[in-house]
């Protein structure tokens, strides 16, 4: 599959465990495939350039995509365009199947119970110039 010029493999395992949680749809999210339940992103696949080959953008909160990325940055990881918001970018090719799965059950259950304030980005923070 070709995602904006870009090769992109695994996304029917994604799709395969999205399709036993409740309410998912499968559609599209920046002209990428994506999973959505309730209209509310849960994944999609990495567009921005930024990203590596292969990635999935992951709907979690803050404080759980920190501690994936310090526990596992091989598989976990953080590039500036994604930063604010409240996502991790997962290579597909590292990730094992169960934590797939586990990461696409948190993310289901982030978007559809979390407060919508947990799901906002972060505000960015101001620039300081140089005098």
């Amino acid at each position: 599959m070709k995602v904006r010029g870009r090769g992109f493999s695994g996304f029917d395992r994604v799709r395969r465990f999205g399709r036993a949680m409740p309410d998912v749809e499968e559609g599209t999210a920046w002209g990428v495939p994506a999973l959505r339940v309730d209209g509310k992103i849960i994944c999609c696949t990495a567009s921005h350039r930024d990203a590596e080959p292969n990635t999935l953008v992951v709907m979690i909160s803050f404080d759980q995509r920190d501690a994936l990325v310090e526990e596992e940055p091989d598989v976990y990881y953080l590039k500036p365009h994604y930063v604010a918001h409240p996502c991790v970018l997962v290579r597909l090719a590292a990730i094992r199947d169960d934590a797939l799965r586990d990461l696409l059950l948190t993310a289901h259950h982030f978007i559809t119970k979390a407060p919508a304030s947990s799901r906002k980005s972060r505000p960015k923070s101001p620039v300081r110039r140089k005098r």
